[in-house]
């Protein structure tokens, strides 16, 4: 799909809102490592190729192995996620998938097992955040393929 709207571009105030809450997040206690590896979940499930494209980008910048990256959509099975990998995709899964579904006590207690109230708010903002930057780049399109890591600077 060639790109219909970019958003990004015109910056208009709700746009920009969705990048304030991003960059709270990204300096939130939540470890950044993780929450590319959360992106690029919630990005699979919702089938955005710019978001998959430029978050396996990112998890190999931050040193992330491929092992780790193409296994991430059967989690649930592999020993190489820590359990409290597991318990913030659980919940990041839960939440994307919703459709009209309550969060079940057992699924929060997991969640609450791992992460303060803090880093749980965090967390649902993460995944709101994620959720709504593959819905924008899918509504729109988006030139996938083309997003470069930032370099560091010195």
């Amino acid at each position: 799909m060639s790109q219909r709207i970019n958003a990004f571009a015109i910056g208009n105030k709700a746009v920009n809102a969705l990048h304030t809450m991003g960059f709270q997040v990204q300096n939130s206690s939540l470890d950044n490592s993780f929450l590319e590896l959360m992106y690029f979940r919630v990005s699979q499930m919702n089938g955005c190729a710019f978001c998959l494209d430029m978050h396996s980008k990112e998890l190999r910048a931050k040193g992330e192995t491929e092992q780790r990256i193409f296994l991430v959509s059967a989690w649930r099975e592999c020993s190489f996620y820590t359990d409290k990998e597991k318990a913030g995709l659980l919940w990041a899964e839960t939440l994307t998938a919703l459709n009209g579904k309550e969060v079940s006590d057992e699924i929060y207690a997991k969640v609450s097992h791992y992460y303060s109230e803090t880093e749980i708010v965090d967390l649902t903002m993460a995944v709101i955040a994620i959720n709504s930057y593959n819905r924008i780049n899918i509504a729109f399109g988006a030139e996938v393929g083309t997003y470069q890591v930032p370099e560091k600077a010195h």
